[in-house]
């Protein structure tokens, strides 16, 4: 099941239970700001997750995958090619 928009898996995330997040997929705006660039870029181009997009990973999911404080050292991306083989 599709999670996220980036490949997080929100149900290990540690801010879901403390702000009541259903997950990017759910909402129209994150708790953690006005929006998210990574969900509006998916979503504009019409994809359910960014590993369906012709130019993932993109910098700009690299970004957010690499980032020194809140990334995941690539496991989105990881997770989104899981979810493009359907596992």
């Amino acid at each position: 099941m599709i999670e996220s928009r980036c490949g997080i898996l929100c149900g290990e995330c540690g801010y879901r239970e403390k702000t009541g997040c259903k997950g990017c997929v759910h909402i129209d705006k994150p708790f953690w700001g006005d929006s998210c660039p990574v969900k509006d870029c998916c979503e504009t181009r019409g994809h359910e997750h960014c590993g369906q997009c012709g130019e993932f990973p993109c910098a700009l999911l690299k970004q957010f995958a690499y980032d020194e404080k809140q990334g995941d050292g690539g496991k989105r991306i990881e997770q989104c090619e899981r979810w493009v083989k359907g596992s």
